[in-house]
């Protein structure tokens, strides 16, 4: 019984762990978890240290049930309109009164709301525009199954449409960003609009962006760039071989692009156990 005991305490342990509010705490709950899949595989083996090991990285390969079973048959459109739609009730979504009412405080105007379905998320754009620096902010809504949240991004078109952007997304990007596309990745626990804008000021600084570099977008086609992006990115991954042609109309994730799912999945699990 003493092994099963050690076993069942570390599980109190990591769930009470896994309680705190503390980052640094909770991460010593998931390495917990851990331990106690290690020891689990240990003893039931009977303590061969091979097979404890194999128990402790197991953690590692469970991505790969979801990338061989949803994500590698799953197939996702060449082409992808956005539509004008009504905004969502904000009050479902973490923060977004809050940022809505920030970035009309900074100076920025609301210029369109529009959604679009991909890959099973339903994610919604209110897109702002600061008439004077021509800088873009949007506030994103997204919906994926009994899932809800809300993510800013800030961006800086260059006159040679260099885009440089600045956003609290919390996940792991999906595809590689093509060559002239900057990003600055802040933390997903940073929800204040102007910590976000000050962020992003600071990332042109050091990328050395003058304002006279920046082109001023016309408010009416803001949806037509997120678009535009978007194929980019489409078409550079077909390139690096991330994803492959399924039929005409289609593409998906190849073998390779599901290994780069897989790292991705990986650095989730790191960032936000």
């Amino acid at each position: 019984m003493r092994e099963t005991c050690i076993v069942l305490g570390l599980c109190i342990l990591a769930v009470a762990l896994r309680a705190s509010k503390l980052v640094f705490i909770r991460k010593l709950g998931a390495f917990t978890f851990v331990v106690v899949s290690f020891l689990v595989f240990y003893y039931l083996s009977g303590k061969n240290l091979s097979v404890g090991i194999f128990g402790g990285l197991i953690w590692l390969f469970l991505p790969w049930v979801e990338l061989l079973t949803r994500i590698r048959r799953m197939k996702l459109p060449m082409e992808n309109h956005l539509k004008h739609a009504q905004p969502p009730n904000a009050a479902f979504f973490p923060n977004a009164e809050e940022t809505i009412h920030a970035m009309t405080e900074s100076g920025f105007e609301r210029v369109a709301d529009c959604c679009w379905h991909w890959s099973g998320m339903h994610q919604h754009y209110c897109m702002f525009v600061h008439p004077e620096s021509g800088t873009i902010a949007s506030l994103s809504l997204c919906e994926q199954s009994d899932v809800a949240f809300s993510f800013v991004s800030i961006t800086s078109i260059g006159e040679d449409a260099t885009i440089w952007r600045t956003t609290n997304y919390p996940f792991a990007p999906t595809l590689l960003y093509p060559q002239r596309h900057f990003w600055n990745h802040v933390p997903c626990s940073r929800h204040c609009f102007h910590e976000i804008l000050q962020n992003h000021t600071s990332f042109l600084k050091a990328k050395k962006v003058h304002q006279d570099q920046i082109s001023r977008p016309d408010p009416d086609q803001l949806d037509e760039l997120v678009e535009e992006e978007m194929e980019e990115m489409i078409a550079y991954n077909l390139e690096r071989g991330i994803i492959e042609y399924s039929d005409e109309e289609c593409f998906r994730y190849s073998k390779r692009g599901l290994f780069f799912l897989w790292g991705q999945f990986i650095k989730d699990m790191l960032r936000l156990c």
